[in-house]
């Protein structure tokens, strides 16, 4: 498909503008040839087929993928996406209240998880 360059191209522009330059990097330095594949794949699909679409905004993107993550049990895509979603313009106390409504949906111990996840999260981060 002649779109293929293009779709990558704009997948991995949202994904450093969400993720940051530095995960980005990070992360295609552990570019294999077995997880080339699945990496190419995820930029296209998820990084620009789905986050660039124009139903959503990156802050309720981020919101839903939080409290997915919350829900799922995924803590390592937890961590990821909450420096995302603050990159996205969500606020502590905005992440607060999904914790808070996700433990009524998800579970309490999810949210308890979240909350102590989202500590160190921000601890590193120095907010």
């Amino acid at each position: 498909m002649s779109d293929q360059p293009d779709r990558h191209a704009a997948g991995m522009k949202t994904r450093r503008a969400v993720l940051g330059d530095a995960y980005v990097d990070a992360a295609v330095s552990r570019t294999t040839d077995l997880n080339r594949d699945f990496q190419d794949y995820i930029t296209k699909s998820a990084w620009n087929d789905v986050w660039n679409r124009p139903g959503l905004d990156r802050r309720t993107r981020s919101v839903v993928v939080l409290s997915t993550c919350i829900a799922m049990h995924h803590w390592g895509e937890f961590r990821i996406h909450l420096r995302g979603a603050i990159n996205n313009g969500l606020s502590k106390d905005e992440i607060k209240e999904i914790m808070i409504q996700s433990g009524v949906y998800a579970s309490v111990p999810s949210a308890n998880h979240a909350f102590r996840e989202a500590a160190e999260v921000f601890k590193e981060m120095g907010i």
